[in-house]
């Protein structure tokens, strides 16, 4: 009888690696020359594809940075797993949330600021709000969502689809707080965590509140007029659930 050799792993379909590989060098070139020093020409140069390779993975830089959205979102949708299945005061799933992400984005931080020079720009798909970045960004709200469910707080019904969003924003800012600190180990954006995560999970519990409740719509309201791309979901969820 022959031996049965155990099987390791299975291998990424080549496809997939060569686009992974392509990230990954685009990754590299732009934090190492900058994002518009960096054509695609080198990137294809750097990872031994041809350009129509290249572009054939991605159709241009902008895609190429989608690609990073989404393996960030992937890889904090991992990291996050036991901050989800854990704890249910909303403080602390804030406060952890929040930190694991710091935790996944850290090795990007010198990238993230070359980014953000054109990410600032609202008419630019890079920009976290535009309708390009919609899959990351519901991957992010989606996790909110988790994080505002599983907890033990009390929410008023109408709110149920304005909370993450609003938890999301928050999420922004800290994350434009993080592009620019440059505290050792990005310790000033995350005291930032430990002082707002609590204030956070105070305000969404007395949300519930009716005291409360049109202040929270109002502020929605504000938000989805000026930033209509990144409360778009909401609706759509909405509208989806009283089909």
């Amino acid at each position: 009888m022959k031996d049965v050799k155990a099987e390791g792993p299975a291998k990424a379909p080549k496809s997939e690696q060569t686009r992974a590989l392509i990230l990954e060098t685009a990754l590299r070139l732009f934090q190492e020359r900058g994002y518009d020093k960096t054509t695609m020409r080198a990137i294809a140069q750097e990872a031994g594809v041809s350009v129509g390779n290249a572009y054939y993975y991605f159709a241009s830089k902008e895609h190429l940075v989608q690609g990073f959205y989404d393996r960030i979102a992937a890889e904090h949708a991992a990291a996050v797993q036991s901050v989800l299945e854990g704890d249910t005061d909303l403080a602390v799933r804030i406060r952890d949330t929040l930190l694991t992400w710091l935790d996944v984005a850290e090795p990007y931080h010198r990238f993230a600021s070359q980014l953000f020079k054109n990410a600032a720009d609202p008419q630019s798909p890079l920009s976290p709000f535009s309708s390009d970045s919609v899959a990351a960004r519901e991957a992010a709200i989606s996790i909110h969502r988790r994080v505002l469910f599983g907890s033990d707080t009390r929410t008023a019904p109408e709110l149920t689809e304005r909370l993450p969003h609003l938890m999301w924003l928050m999420q922004m800012g800290l994350v434009l707080f993080w592009v620019y600190d440059r505290s050792e180990g990005a310790e000033r954006s995350r005291r930032l965590v430990e002082r707002t995560a609590p204030i956070a999970a105070r305000a969404i519990a007395l949300s519930r509140f009716r005291v409360l409740r049109p202040m929270v719509r109002q502020v929605h309201e504000v938000l989805e007029e000026f930033m209509p791309g990144a409360l778009a979901g909401a609706a759509g969820a909405r509208s989806t659930g009283s089909g």
